[in-house]
């Protein structure tokens, strides 16, 4: 493999150990549809808004949700089609009745 190769390899293995975490991927889930604030997603998955602050600082960086200010609030959504897309195919993936191979 590459350098490039190996380079791209690593930042997606990043990228992946981080939506490895279930609190981390139930706060990107509740960012997929419409733009979210840290309040309302610490509401509705029971966590400190501290936490989620926490969180969603990880995942900005990972560009896996971006934020957008109105005023005091900051909202935050999926980064982009491509995060969303992937999370929803993997959600329709797992909701698939398991069948055995032959």
């Amino acid at each position: 493999m590459s350098s490039d190769t190996d380079s791209f390899v690593a930042e997606l293995a990043d990228l992946f150990r981080l939506l490895g975490d279930a609190t981390r991927l139930r706060i990107v889930l509740s960012c997929l549809k419409t733009p979210i604030a840290v309040n309302d997603i610490a509401s509705k998955l029971d966590l400190s808004n501290s936490l989620v602050s926490h969180h969603l600082r990880l995942l900005r960086a990972a560009r896996i949700v971006k934020a957008d200010r109105h005023g005091k609030q900051v909202f935050y959504v999926a980064a982009d089609q491509h995060i969303s897309s992937v999370l929803t195919d993997m959600l329709e993936h797992i909701a698939e009745p398991h069948t055995e191979a032959d």
